[in-house]
C-alpha cells in the first residue's frame, strides 16, 4: 500500500499544482512572488518525503549537502533569475515588440493547453542546450560540476556552475502572449517533475507518467558514475518524451552517481571549474618565473 501511494505521488503532485494555478485565490495567483512560494513549498514537500521513504541510504541528506543545495536554490531564485530576466527575457520582449510579433491565439486556448505550451517551449530549449553541453568541450566544462554531485536529492537540480545555470534557464516563452498563471504553472510543473527526478525518494510512477515525464530512474542513469559516455542519454530535465522522440532515451537506473572518481566539488571549485585550464596555465607561469628568479 505504501509503495503504491508513493508511486502515485509525482503525478498527484503535478495534478495538484495545475489545479492550484487554475483555481487558486486570485490574490495569490497574481502575486509576482507566488511562483517562489509555490516552488519552496513543493520542494520542501519532496525533501520531507526523502526522510520518510528514501531510495538509497548512500544518498541520505546531511547538513553539508543540505547547505550546498540550499545555497544553489537561493542563487537560482535570485542572481540567476535576475540575469535571465535582464539579459534574456527583456531583450526577447523588446525584439517581439519591435518586430510586431503577436500570439493572441495563445491567450484564448484552454488553460491546460497554455501550460502545455510553456512546458514544451521550455523543455525543447533545455533539451538541446543540455545535449549540446555534453557534446562541446567548453559547454561541458560549465555543466560538469552538476555531474560531480555524488548523491541525488530534491534540490540537486539547482546545483551547478552559474554559467550553466544561466544557459540552461534560457527559453523563448517571452515571445508568447500568455497569462502569468499559465507561465507560473508551467514552471511549477517543470520544477515538481525535476525535483522528483533528482530526489532520494522510492517512487516509481506509473508507466503512462514515465512515458512523458522524467523520473529518478531516467535521471539517475544520466548521472551514472560508470563513465562520461554513459551520461550521454536522458537529457530532458522534465519531459523525457523528447529523448524518446530524438533517440537519446536509455532504460535503466544507477545507484552510484558522480564523475572523475566521484570527487565531490566544493562551492568554490564549482564556481571556478570552467576556468581551471586558465588557472593551471597561470600557476605554471608563476612557477616557471619563480624558478628562473631562483
Amino acid at each position: 500500500m505504501t509503495k503504491t501511494v508513493f508511486n502515485l505521488l509525482p503525478p498527484a503532485t503535478v495534478a495538484a499544482v495545475v489545479l492550484f494555478w487554475a483555481f487558486g485565490p486570485a490574490d495569490w495567483i497574481n502575486s509576482p512572488w507566488s511562483i517562489l512560494a509555490a516552488t519552496a513549498v513543493t520542494t520542501a514537500f519532496v525533501l520531507a518525503l526523502e526522510w520518510i521513504y528514501e531510495r538509497h541510504a548512500a544518498w541520505r541528506l546531511n547538513l553539508r549537502e543540505f547547505g550546498t543545495d540550499l545555497f544553489y536554490m537561493v542563487l537560482g531564485s535570485t542572481a540567476i533569475a535576475w540575469a535571465t530576466s535582464t539579459f534574456a527575457e527583456a531583450p526577447l520582449k523588446a525584439i517581439k515588440q519591435a518586430l510586431g510579433i503577436h500570439t493572441e491565439w495563445a491567450m484564448h486556448v484552454p488553460f491546460v493547453l497554455q501550460v502545455a505550451l510553456v512546458i514544451l517551449v521550455v523543455e525543447v530549449g533545455q533539451y538541446w542546450m543540455h545535449r549540446l553541453m555534453h557534446n562541446n568541450a567548453f559547454l561541458w566544462s560549465t555543466h560538469a560540476p552538476h555531474h560531480h554531485i555524488t548523491q541525488l536529492n530534491a534540490m540537486k537540480g539547482y546545483v551547478g556552475n552559474p554559467i550553466e545555470l544561466f544557459l540552461i534557464s534560457l527559453s523563448l516563452v517571452a515571445l508568447f502572449d500568455l497569462p502569468q498563471a499559465a507561465i507560473f504553472c508551467g514552471f511549477n510543473v517543470l520544477g515538481v517533475v525535476s525535483t522528483f527526478a533528482h530526489a532520494n525518494v522510492r517512487a516509481d510512477p506509473p508507466r503512462w507518467y514515465a512515458l512523458f515525464f522524467t523520473t529518478i530512474r531516467n535521471h539517475s542513469l544520466h548521472h551514472t558514475a560508470l563513465s562520461y559516455e554513459d551520461t550521454r542519454c536522458n537529457y530532458a530535465n522534465s519531459l523525457i518524451l523528447l529523448d524518446r522522440l530524438f533517440g537519446t532515451y536509455r532504460e535503466g537506473e544507477s545507484a552510484v552517481v558522480g564523475q572523475d572518481d566521484r570527487k565531490r566539488l566544493t562551492i568554490r571549485e564549482q564556481m571556478v571549474f570552467p576556468a581551471r585550464p586558465v588557472i593551471a596555465r597561470m600557476a605554471e607561469k608563476q612557477r616557471k618565473s619563480a624558478s628562473v628568479a631562483n
